[in-house]
């Protein structure tokens, strides 16, 4: 269903974007500024993991929306810089309301 999977991708579209300011303004600059390597230690692999299911819930989205691959693969960039992940998320989502064939499925 369309809905669910908009849905899940918005979130981890947030998840990701918080989860990668985090590692970017405090963990790195913590690692380097402070020689205190320990946030990075613990939040990068939650990071990738997260990243992850950020890439499984785009290549769902991308399938049932009938995406490009290279529009598949500048959602998929958005979450590796930060705050782009944020404004992608917006885009997407008017993406896939404004899409005929999905129109029906997101609204319900």
């Amino acid at each position: 269903m369309m809905n669910g999977t908009l849905l899940r991708f918005r979130i981890m579209a947030y998840v990701v974007g918080c989860g990668l300011l985090l590692l970017v303004g405090v963990a790195m600059p913590l690692k380097y500024a402070a020689n205190s390597p320990t946030m990075v230690q613990i939040v990068s692999p939650i990071h990738g993991l997260l990243y992850m299911m950020y890439i499984a819930m785009t290549v769902l989205l991308a399938r049932e929306s009938g995406w490009r691959s290279q529009r598949t693969l500048g959602v998929l960039l958005a979450g590796t810089i930060p705050f782009l992940s944020f404004w992608m998320e917006r885009k997407v989502l008017r993406w896939v309301q404004s899409s005929p064939s999905s129109a029906k499925s997101v609204r319900q």
